[in-house]
This record gives C-alpha cells, structure tokens and sequence, in this order.
C-alpha cells in the first residue's frame, strides 16, 4: 500500500461548539482508534485535529493509503476508517482513524481495477461496476493497493461476483454473493444478435 504523511494536534475540547470553530479555521476533527479501552471495555480515541488543505491528498483519490499521523510529535501508523460530509456542501466534517497494529490483521476497502478487454464489450455491450471497493481482510503488510479482476471472457448478461475472486493471503469481508461487475445488453448489441440470428436462419 501506499503510504503518506499527515501533521495533526490534539484537541482537548470535543463539544459542538469547539468543533464548529475548529472548521471555520480550516481543521477537521479527526478521532483516531486503536487498542485502547476506557473502564466499560468501550473503543477509547485520541481527538486531534488535521488542515482541510492537508487531507485533500488522502480523501480525493482513487487510492488507499497508510497514514503516517504526526500528531504533536507523537507517531502513529494508521488507515481512514470513515469520513463525515456535509449534506450540501460536501465539505469534510469528520474523520475516523483507526491505528495498525502490526501483528493483527486489517479490514479495509480495496478499490477493484478491471482488467482486460470483455468479450461482452466486443459484442456491444456497455460494462458496469457495481461496486468499486472490495473489503479485504489481513496483515496491511500484505494489502495490496488494487484488486485486478480480469474480464476478459466476460460476455453480455453474465456477472463476476465476489465468491468468484482469489487472491493470496487476502480473506474478503465483502459477501461473496455481491456482484463486482457485469456486462449489460445495449440496444447495439441487441441488433447485432438480431441480424445474426437472420443470417444463419437464411
């Protein structure tokens, strides 16, 4: 995986009002998650706070990235778990981080990359992505930073599902009945099909 480095500082304030300063001098407030439990067993986090400016490298891009947090000269190694957006403006509201422990395994989202010219395109058919990240299970050491799926023999009106994919050392979170892509009829298609069946009925 890619990795990238991000300075934050601590917020010792948490409340609605403190939050809602922090984003009018640019922060975003970020809690960040580990093995830490407060008395009741419950996660415990570490507020802080990172520049708006800052996180745009890590939250637009197609890419999963292990983030080197820098958090008032404390490190941590950690990966974005969930973002909050504003509903209008698409502003970034919230951040959660959760911290890598080396020796347990991940559960992340991994964006899927096709592979391959689909027999089902050759024929007229338009391809669909149904979903663009797989969540995948195990040490981040060995989290790759895309899942290559080869679509090559695809054809119109068939499907790859999750169950169907292997990749070593990887374990899927994401149920393997979910269909990653398929190949749709388009009405190109459908007359090519048409003017097929005529030629070999005559």
């Amino acid at each position: 995986m890619k990795e990238i480095s991000l300075k934050g500082q601590k917020r010792a304030a948490t409340g609605k009002k403190a939050t809602k300063q922090m984003r009018k001098e640019g922060l975003v407030p970020c809690n960040l998650y580990g093995e830490a439990r407060d008395e009741n067993g419950k996660p415990q986090s570490l507020a802080f706070a990172v520049a708006a400016t800052d996180l745009r490298k890590v939250i637009y891009t197609p890419h999963v990235y292990v983030i080197n947090l820098d958090i008032d000269g404390e490190h941590h190694t950690a990966v974005m778990k969930e973002l909050q957006f504003h509903p209008t403006t698409d502003a970034v509201l919230h951040i959660d981080f959760y911290e890598i422990n080396e020796a347990k395994p991940l559960t992340i989202g991994i964006p899927v990359h096709l592979v391959g010219l689909a027999q089902g395109i050759r024929d007229g058919g338009r391809m669909n992505l149904s979903i663009r990240k797989i969540e995948v299970t195990a040490p981040f050491q060995q989290i790759p930073e895309q899942l290559d799926v080869d679509v090559t023999h695809l054809q119109i009106g068939k499907s790859i599902k999750v169950g169907e994919l292997s990749y070593e050392g990887l374990e899927f979170a994401t149920s393997k009945e979910v269909v990653v892509c398929s190949i749709k009829m388009t009405r190109a298609a459908s007359k090519n099909a048409a003017a097929t069946e005529e030629a070999a009925e005559e």
